[in-house]
């Protein structure tokens, strides 16, 4: 007879783990983070470099500095010019729009390494990336081909465009040689006005000694005038050194 199979045992159930009462359970300030055992309030960057701290929750940022010409203008200039024009609204009171910085580099069609120097010298004294300019069209007598770039611009609005000026007139201008005073023939009729400088190491941001060629510029001031009277007096009043009319 073959032997009786003796009866499998039975698995023996493990013993269910008691839950802890919540009263003994870790905050969660106490909690460790994972990877060191650091905690997340002091986590720290790659290299053992602390991040900055950013300002706190609910504290306001510092306010932006208003550049002293616009604040010029407006406790002094705007005034003067409605008792000037008799303006009624003072939205109807010209205003400096933006100011256009241009410089051509003839140069750049034979060496286009020229056009690199006189856009780093614009940035340095404009404080924007300038934009390449290219011709509109070609002319055989100057070998130029349309499309080649011949120089390059700016376009200054708001604070920089205050800055800009301010530096301009108070800075730049008096280091021309026996300057007296920008003319007051070049405004077009429409109350702009374009200035044209002769060298460009006038202004302070330039370094003499790493200039490669002295290259002039043109400056041209748009403002919401609507006659050449409007922005002169505009102009004026912000301080623009017109030279004097002789008798």
């Amino acid at each position: 007879m073959a032997d009786e199979k003796e009866p499998k045992e039975k698995k023996q159930a493990k013993p269910k783990l008691e839950a802890k009462p919540k009263g003994d359970a870790k905050p969660k300030g106490e909690a460790k983070a994972k990877g060191g055992g650091k905690a997340k309030g002091d986590s720290r960057r790659k290299g053992g470099k602390e991040a900055p701290a950013g300002p706190a929750i609910g504290e306001a940022e510092p306010p932006a500095r208003i550049p002293r010409l616009r604040e010029h203008f407006e406790k002094r200039v705007l005034p003067e010019l409605m008792k000037r024009f008799q303006y009624r609204n003072p939205m109807q009171v010209p205003r400096l729009k933006k100011i256009v910085v241009n410089m051509g580099v003839g140069d750049a069609l034979q060496n286009i390494k020229m056009l690199d120097a006189a856009v780093a010298e614009l940035a340095t004294i404009t404080g924007q990336k300038p934009s390449i300019r290219k011709a509109k069209k070609s002319i055989a007598n100057f070998k130029l081909r349309e499309g080649q770039p011949i120089g390059c611009m700016v376009t200054l609005r708001g604070p920089r465009m205050y800055e800009f000026y301010d530096r301009l007139i108070n800075v730049a201008l008096p280091r021309i040689r026996d300057f007296r005073g920008v003319p007051m023939k070049s405004f077009d009729g429409q109350g702009n006005y374009t200035l044209g400088i002769t060298e460009q190491i006038i202004f302070p941001e330039i370094n003499y000694d790493k200039v490669e060629k002295i290259r002039g510029m043109d400056i041209t001031f748009v403002t919401s005038a609507e006659n050449d009277e409007e922005g002169q007096e505009l102009l004026r009043l912000m301080n623009m050194p017109f030279r004097l009319r002789q008798a």
